[in-house]
């Protein structure tokens, strides 16, 4: 099959099913893994230029509802009678299930269902050490500084927190997306300060950052240099690469716990 990919999520769940392969045409930001460097690329992912989408004759897009403002990609889709898939992953049971949703759309349903078995396995084995962690710091997740956007409850950085032997420090919010401010950060005291701004590199975020806001140089997390710069590609985006955030994220909140894991 001749497919597409239209954001960097479901290049990775592509990858992850194994069938990279089948890729012929992906979005500007899709960026792993190294193999797809040399693709067509077709606008990004909130832009996607159908035009090239049509020329590539694709048997199947993989659409995506994961960022506000990708229901037109989906429109057009529609309206040019091109075949697709839509996947809107917002826990990480959704990507699991996406995994088998997408093999089988993509007459591959064992590399799905042997994919889905090993993402969950990964998932228990993290759960397990987690539940046994009883000092389980807060962590204060940031999206954006300006405004200030961090996730809340229905959001899967507050799985991948848990699975980190951590919290989510606004998982009390029932909202997928909060925007709030930096006194409210400032006033429920996080024991951790994760930086993954979306769409920035890592290098390219400095931790000094927080120094100028009011009263953080006060928070413990900045006086114990409890500052994380995290890369966002393994946070930000609903593919089975959170786990490998979450054990990055485990590996530096508790070392000893997570020694094992790989």
């Amino acid at each position: 099959m001749r497919i597409i990919s239209i954001c960097p999520s479901n290049t990775e769940i592509v990858e992850y099913l194994g069938l990279t392969n089948m890729l012929v045409g992906i979005d500007d930001y899709s960026d792993w893994p190294e193999q797809i460097k040399n693709l067509p690329r077709l606008g990004p992912d909130l832009s996607i230029h159908m035009d090239k989408v049509e020329e590539l004759k694709p048997d199947l897009v993989l659409a995506s509802l994961s960022v506000p403002g990708m229901e037109k990609n989906v429109d057009e889709l529609v309206r040019r009678k091109i075949p697709h898939i839509i996947l809107n992953p917002q826990s990480l049971a959704d990507i699991e299930n996406d995994l088998i949703i997408t093999a089988k759309a993509l007459g591959q349903p064992e590399a799905g269902q042997k994919a889905a078995h090993h993402f969950r396995t990964q998932m228990e084995e993290l759960k397990q050490i987690a539940a046994k962690i009883e000092k389980k710091p807060s962590l204060y997740w940031e999206w954006w500084p300006k405004p200030v956007f961090t996730p809340g409850k229905i959001n899967w950085l507050t799985e991948i927190s848990e699975l980190a032997g951590a919290s989510n420090l606004f998982h009390d919010l029932e909202l997928a997306s909060v925007q709030t401010d930096w006194d409210d950060v400032y006033k429920r005291k996080p024991d951790y300060i994760c930086l993954a701004w979306v769409g920035v590199r890592k290098e390219k975020v400095n931790p000094e950052v927080v120094l100028k806001r009011p009263n953080w140089a006060g928070l413990e997390a900045v006086k114990q240099n409890r500052i994380l710069v995290l890369e966002e590609e393994l946070y930000c985006r609903p593919s089975p690469r959170l786990l490998k955030g979450a054990v990055r994220l485990a590996k530096q909140i508790h070392p000893e716990e997570f020694a094992l894991i790989h």
